[in-house]
């Protein structure tokens, strides 16, 4: 269970990074999170897998997403969510193709 919380807390920090511009080059952004650059690609694997396909960008100098994506993961309350359900759109990815998702 704890290694699953450590792999969100990486994903939401490289997430704020990529949001924040503020990633450097490959190298400089491993360093930041304290991690290899292997470790980062990995990183990059993962949420390419969810749909947060990521770039380098060589003008700002940072990784950045592309297209506008939101990540977030937990359990939010109820009242937050209207009574209204969405089919999954077709994705690449089979395992989410036929959950309904709350729509906010």
């Amino acid at each position: 269970m704890r290694i699953i919380l450590k792999q969100l807390e990486l994903i939401e920090r490289v997430d704020q990074l990529i949001r924040l511009q503020a990633t450097g080059s490959a190298t400089e952004f491993a360093s930041k999170l304290a991690i290899s650059k292997t470790s980062l690609y990995r990183v990059f694997r993962i949420m390419k897998t969810l749909n947060g396909a990521i770039v380098y960008d060589t003008v700002l100098q940072s990784y950045r997403y592309v297209e506008e994506v939101q990540f977030s993961c937990g359990f939010y309350p109820s009242k937050l969510f209207i009574n209204k359900t969405t089919e999954a759109p077709s994705s690449k990815l089979p395992f989410f193709q036929n959950i309904k998702y709350p729509i906010l």
